[in-house]
């Protein structure tokens, strides 16, 4: 036999008829002298089974039958629960006025800081709740582990009668171990006419848990719009930082969690320090974080800066980075998010670092330079310069970079240098000798082309045996006229002196359609 278990019918004879409200069976057994003291397994006497089941008579004759009404009264359960507080527990208020009458005692804790009280709040039987807060119960104590007050379990469990009823009569603010005021709590679980009611009762809507958050911003995390409006309505403070680094406001949660009609509220009343502010944190980079495009949007719309500031926080020094590398990392169901969120941020003008050039060249995602490429073009001057550098070192990833950055218009003659011959894949190499004129390679070079290709490390398209054609001799002409640069637009192309069936081959696609690269590997192949 499990003694931990409670059997429905360990029960004496007493308690059995007291369970089942059997007044004249409990009489009968009364009169033959039977105890009315005898406990169960769990510790319950037939007082206990009488106030649970809100059998009033036999509460009565129960009592009368004690040798120690007072002792009777309060006698515990293996968890000190009292029989008041079972009656309490389910809304018995007949039975529970039979027991104060008898001294009960109202505040008596049960092992898991339950009061009667307690109970009768969390059941939500706001007549007992009356009762007990008459007779002198305590209405500020702290119960659970968590050290809630009546208060906070009623706002908690949403009973808004009885939270009307004890705002007159208990403290608006007490606090948990956390800081957390029944408003607080009415505000993280979107009960608005509870939190209507302590707002109208003069609770502090601008109150701080101990980590400094705010019930805007609990609401603003959770997505509960009503509980926002009200809030701001009762002049609930948007621009209360909420944490110790002084960056977080409701806004960010807003953001972070994509509560689109939400931050469209916050976003008109939020101060815009921290947009660009030092040492804050932009909304934008919360939105972006997340993923959320939806985020993003409204708030690129109303002026947030796509470029922010830089943020020590997440380690970024913009949010275009943070978008890149969050993207690059999430190759699974929120990669198409990531795009977008790039597409939205490159869209609206953030500004492309030399940095993030060359972050693209080597990521996980070859689209990556494609946008920045579309968006912001090619670097120039120094930084141009340096962009080819840190592509030559990473000739063994050139069928990622190599591509897009002659199509976007960078001069293919800069990169004939030694390292991309003698390092580059052979499928790419003779992608790249389609650019220029391979037939007039300074002797360094053919030297080395010679060399690969006795080893085996390259196989040459046969037209390399062969001077370049008229047409193609002709187009590399055009380029070194106009600038790759200049050629790579096809607004430009259209207005030269040429027929429109030439812009095409003069923008090299028919070369660009010849090739296919792998962006997942540098294994790549050429048709």
């Amino acid at each position: 036999m499990m003694f931990t278990e409670c059997y429905r019918d360990s029960c004496s004879a007493v308690a059995l008829a007291a369970r089942r409200g059997d007044c004249r069976l409990l009489q009968r057994l009364l009169r033959k002298g039977h105890s009315v003291d005898v406990k169960d397994n769990r510790g319950w006497s037939a007082l206990h089974e009488a106030a649970a089941g809100g059998h009033a008579q036999c509460v009565r004759l129960l009592l009368s039958a004690s040798d120690s009404c007072e002792d009777y009264v309060n006698s515990t359960t293996h968890n000190s629960e009292t029989p008041l507080y079972f009656a309490a527990m389910n809304g018995h208020l007949r039975a529970a006025r039979c027991l104060i009458r008898a001294g009960s005692d109202l505040n008596k804790m049960s092992n898991d800081l339950s009061s009667p009280l307690f109970a009768a709040v969390d059941s939500g039987h706001k007549e007992v709740v009356e009762l007990l807060v008459s007779e002198g119960a305590e209405v500020n104590g702290r119960h659970f582990i968590s050290g809630w007050s009546c208060l906070h379990q009623a706002v908690y469990k949403g009973h808004s009668e009885i939270v009307k009823f004890l705002v007159s009569v208990c403290s608006l603010e007490p606090v948990d171990e956390y800081g957390i005021t029944p408003l607080f709590v009415a505000a993280q679980y979107g009960h608005h006419h509870c939190l209507e009611i302590l707002a109208n009762a003069g609770a502090n809507v601008n109150c701080q848990a101990k980590d400094m958050a705010t019930p805007l911003l609990i609401a603003a995390q959770e997505g509960h719009l009503s509980c926002v409006e009200l809030l701001l309505a009762h002049k609930a403070d948007p621009n209360l930082y909420c944490n110790e680094d002084q960056w977080q406001l409701p806004i960010h949660a807003a953001a972070q969690f994509s509560r689109i009609s939400i931050l469209e509220k916050l976003i008109p009343v939020t101060d815009r320090e921290c947009n660009r502010g030092e040492g804050k944190v932009s909304p934008v980079y919360l939105a972006v974080l997340s993923g959320q495009a939806e985020s993003l949007r409204p708030l690129l719309r109303e002026g947030y800066s796509p470029d922010a500031q830089s943020c020590r926080e997440f380690g970024y020094s913009c949010p275009l980075d943070m978008a890149l590398c969050c993207n690059s990392r999430d190759l699974g169901s929120d990669f198409h998010q990531g795009q977008e969120i790039v597409k939205m941020l490159l869209a609206e003008g953030a500004h492309v670092s030399l940095a993030t050039y060359i972050f693209t060249l080597n990521s996980r995602v070859p689209e990556h330079l494609s946008l920045i490429l579309e968006y912001a073009g090619l670097p120039k001057g120094e930084q141009l310069e340096a962009l080819v550098q840190a592509a030559l070192d990473k000739v063994a990833n050139a069928s990622c970079w190599l591509p897009k950055l002659l199509k976007a218009g960078l001069d293919p003659l800069r990169f004939l240098q030694q390292r991309m011959l003698e390092e580059a894949e052979s499928s790419i190499l003779n992608f790249f000798l389609e650019f220029i004129n391979w037939k007039t390679l300074p002797s360094i070079l053919l030297r080395i082309l010679s060399q690969r290709r006795a080893e085996g490390t390259w196989r040459p398209h046969k037209h390399f045996e062969c001077v370049p054609d008229l047409t193609h001799l002709c187009r590399l002409a055009v380029r070194a006229t106009v600038g790759s640069d200049a050629l790579s637009k096809p607004s430009f192309v259209q207005q030269l002196p040429v027929p429109a069936l030439l812009h095409d081959y003069l923008q090299f696609n028919d070369i660009s359609s010849m090739y296919t690269f792998k962006a997942s590997s540098n294994q790549e192949s050429d048709n």
